[in-house]
């Protein structure tokens, strides 16, 4: 490939403050217009810093001879557009970038079928780095990258390397980073494993954390949340509520979940491992669970509960559940699915909060919260 068939993504246009400003306005204009059928509070608006938000960040990898560098494709041409430095992700992962290719570029046996790095870097210093092959990775692949770990550490950078094949998982030590968030005057600790979700955009995750306990402030009785996770938002808002009962399905997040609330000291919080299908079965005494033995549920006194699905939104049958609660707490990846959940949550409740998070500036997606009240009488 030669350079007139390439391009660059440092060749594209400076973004201004006006240009970030104008991008948010916009969203806020197609969210409040979404939602417009409804009465609707004043929308609190949080904005994401404008660069270096992004905690994560995945590159194909281009070669050319003994050459490689950052890449991706175009959506529309599929043309490679070379990537050096992307403001995009956090400081942390544009450090490493060219770093990383430094070490990479004179060892042969690293470079071979590498055809993607992944990254995941955190507020607090740490980074875990999984560089993708198309090819088994033998022990001279191992003893080489570990040489490589150790340079890039001595070089201060608290790093973790993974390597992944068809089958294959080799970690040079953890397969997670801890992050430190810092909500309301209080700082939260978090495992985020690699290959998991995790918030991507943690100055939002911490507006979202904030925005959820202030709405919360002063309830009474339980939580329930669906879709828990790795516990980000349980374990923050376990401060405002008696109890919390938790569901996830993914036992990687159930892992992190249980580390994060023995780290945070909380002790009113427990993880079922269930899907919300699941959980409203049982709810319903539809179907009985093992994984329920030991849980009462009938102790538990949930005035509220706190949803953030997929983008899809709620199935009809978690949807008519999450209405039998006083207080319904819904933060939404995909407005339109909310919006469509709220055809049925509106028969019953009215919006008292409604927030947009900029998970994802200079893109078209939005996220979006609404705090839910039972209507009177």
């Amino acid at each position: 490939m030669t350079q007139s068939q390439r391009a660059s993504a440092d060749s594209q246009p400076l973004r201004t403050p006006a240009d970030y400003q104008a991008q948010l306005d916009e969203k806020c204009e197609r969210l409040t217009r979404l939602f417009a059928s409804y009465p609707l509070p004043k929308l609190e608006v949080h904005a994401s810093p404008a660069e270096y938000y992004r905690m994560r960040a995945e590159f194909r990898i281009w070669h050319e001879g003994d050459d490689l560098f950052h890449c991706m494709y175009a959506p529309a041409t599929r043309e490679i557009i070379r990537v050096d430095q992307f403001p995009t992700a956090s400081r942390l992962i544009n450090q490493l970038m060219p770093v990383l290719l430094e070490g990479l570029r004179p060892q042969p046996v690293l470079r071979r079928k590498l055809f993607q790095i992944d990254y995941l870097s955190t507020q607090s210093g740490q980074i875990v780095v999984s560089l993708l092959y198309h090819r088994k990775l033998e022990a001279e692949w191992q003893q080489a990258a570990e040489a490589l770990q150790a340079n890039l550490r001595a070089k201060g950078f608290d790093l973790q390397l993974i390597g992944r094949a068809h089958k294959q998982k080799i970690c040079l030590g953890n397969d997670f980073v801890v992050e430190q968030l810092n909500v309301a005057g209080r700082q939260f600790t978090y495992k985020q494993v690699e290959n998991s979700f995790t918030q991507p955009n943690a100055a939002i995750n911490e507006q979202m954390l904030g925005w959820a306990l202030d709405v919360t402030r002063g309830s009474e009785g339980d939580l329930l949340e669906l879709y828990c996770g790795n516990g980000n938002f349980s374990i923050a808002l376990a401060q405002n509520f008696r109890k919390v009962l938790a569901t996830e399905i993914a036992k990687p997040s159930v892992d992190s979940a249980q580390y994060n609330i023995a780290a945070n000291g909380v002790d009113n919080l427990i993880i079922l491992r269930m899907s919300a299908e699941e959980f409203t079965m049982a709810m319903r005494g539809e179907r009985e669970f093992n994984r329920l033995k030991g849980v009462d549920l009938s102790a538990y006194q949930c005035n509220t509960i706190f949803v953030d699905p997929p983008r899809a939104g709620l199935d009809d049958a978690t949807v008519k559940l999450v209405q039998d609660y006083d207080n319904i707490l819904y933060i939404s990846c995909n407005p339109e699915t909310l919006q469509a959940n709220m055809q049925v949550l509106g028969e019953t409740h009215e919006i008292a909060r409604f927030a947009l998070f900029d998970q994802f500036p200079w893109t078209h997606h939005m996220e979006a919260g609404v705090y839910l009240k039972r209507k009177a009488g």
